[in-house]
Formats: structure tokens, sequence, C-alpha cells
């Protein structure tokens, strides 16, 4: 997804905007803005023991720097099945709400005050939350302060600076500065899949999003190939300052499909692929 903003939503949409309001709603993607260079979100592999390993201290990385749960199991009618029974065929539908107003420091904002406006958030999010970007200090900061409620701010960066010490960053390849070694490209890039509410009253929101995407280091000489992955990350937001906010966040593996016969790309196939396709904005 690319974390650009700005309106950029020119028609070309893939998926109408023509669901009627209030009708059943779900995640939509929509095509880049003009920003080519997406940054991608952060996740090391984990096929070989070296790379589990490594997936283990991201992960625990972010669910310390937050509230180390495992969140995400409420599946009542409180979700987008507001009557407990099994999901609608027609499910998928697009809202028809815009998802965004513009962007921050390149993080989409100004999400709409509504039930989708959540899910849109909640989306972009999961996205920004395991980017490059959180492995660099200063970028970290940035990212922080933009997208958590003001409250949680302090305490998380906090958690966050000692979680990302130069110890786990050595263990994804990188140095001190979160930079990857000279030859070798930081890959990792988030897809939403779906969103789901959990809980949602006026002011705060409890969502899952499903995701799957790719991470690893691209290199000829890299330990920790690039990957892909499925998983779901759960995240309480809160409705302040005039955009909806992170409060918590955790993650969970899954759901995952059965792996494809693809063929594996090389190393240079893939840092090509990561300088030269945008990311996306995505909507409810």
């Amino acid at each position: 997804m690319n974390i650009g903003g700005g309106d950029g939503y020119d028609g070309r949409a893939r998926t109408s905007d023509s669901a009627p309001e209030g009708g059943p709603t779900a995640t939509r993607t929509r095509l880049p803005d003009g920003d080519t260079g997406g940054r991608p979100p952060t996740r090391p592999g984990r096929s070989l023991v070296t790379v589990v390993a490594v997936i283990v201290l991201l992960i625990a990385a972010i669910a310390f720097a937050n509230r180390g749960g495992g969140g995400g199991d409420d599946d009542s009618a409180t979700g987008d099945n507001r009557s407990g029974s099994a999901p609608r065929a027609d499910s998928t539908a697009p809202s028809g709400e815009k998802p965004v107003k513009n962007k921050e420091a390149g993080i989409p904002s100004g999400f709409p005050h509504s039930r989708q406006g959540a899910q849109s958030a909640a989306a972009n999010y999961a996205v920004t939350l395991v980017s490059p970007d959180m492995m660099k200090a200063k970028d970290r900061q940035a990212i922080v302060q933009r997208i958590y409620a003001p409250d949680r701010v302090d305490s998380t960066l906090r958690k966050m600076n000692k979680a990302y010490s130069p110890k786990f960053l050595a263990a994804l390849g990188l140095d001190e500065d979160g930079s990857p070694t000279k030859g070798a490209t930081f890959v990792s890039r988030t897809v939403p899949v779906g969103t789901k509410v959990r809980e949602y009253t006026e002011n705060s929101a409890k969502l899952d999003v499903w995701c799957t995407g790719v991470f690893g280091n691209a290199g000829k000489k890299s330990t920790n190939p690039v990957r892909n992955d499925w998983f779901t990350l759960s995240l309480d937001l809160k409705w302040s300052d005039g955009d909806w906010r992170v409060q918590d966040f955790a993650q969970k593996e899954g759901p995952a499909p059965v792996n494809g016969d693809n063929r594996a790309s090389g190393a240079e196939e893939i840092s090509d692929a990561v300088d030269s396709f945008g990311g996306f904005t995505y909507a409810r």
C-alpha cells in the first residue's frame, strides 16, 4: 500500500462506488495517486529456524510496544455480521464512502467519523505500523506521533525505542540505524485483504485486518530471503483530534491458504519490483 495521500481518487478505482449507503461493506483498493515509491512495511521471514526466530523477534517488539496481547478473537455480532449469522455473499461489496481526506507526513489522514472510516484507518495503519520506517528511530517517532492517540504517544515511543534495539535490528539484517547492508534491499510490504469490526461505538472501534505481505532482505548474500506471510492485525482505535488514532495493536498468524507453485524470483528482480511498483491507499 502506498501511504501517500491527497485525494488521488481519479475514477480509476478497481471497484465501484455504487453500493447503497448503509448496505454491506468491505475493503476496496484504490489505484495509487502518483507516488510510485510506496514505503514497504516490515516483517522478517520465518521458514527456517533462524527465520522463525526473526519473525518472533519482530512480532514481540510490536506487541511489547503496545499491549503484548493476542487479541482479535472476538467474532461476535458486534462486527460486520450484525445479526450474528454467517457472513453474507455480498460482504465484499464496497461501501461507496470516500476513504480519506488528505495525508500527513505521507500517511493517510482525515478518515470519516464512521464505521467505514474506522475500517479504512485500520487497514492503512496496519501497513504503516510494520513499515521499514519503523526500523528508523526518527521515522518511528513521526509515525507514532501521527497515528497514535496523544495520551499513548510517549509511553509507546519509550517501549518501541527499547524494543527496536541494535541486537534486534541486527537479527533483521539491519545496522543500528535500521538500514540494510550494502548491496541488499530491505523488503516488506503488507497488503490488507479485508477488515472486520469487532466492536464499534461513536468514539472507539476494535477491528481486525487480515493481511498478506512480502518481507526479508533481497541480496545475493542474504540469509533472510524475501518471503510471503499471512497474518491478522487487531487494532483498537479511538476518535481523537478529528481522526481515528491507535490505542493498542496486536498480531496473530493466518488465516493462510495453501502455498502456490510460483517460481521464486531472484534478489535483483525483487529489488527492482520494490523500486518500480507503487503502493495503495486502502478503503472500506
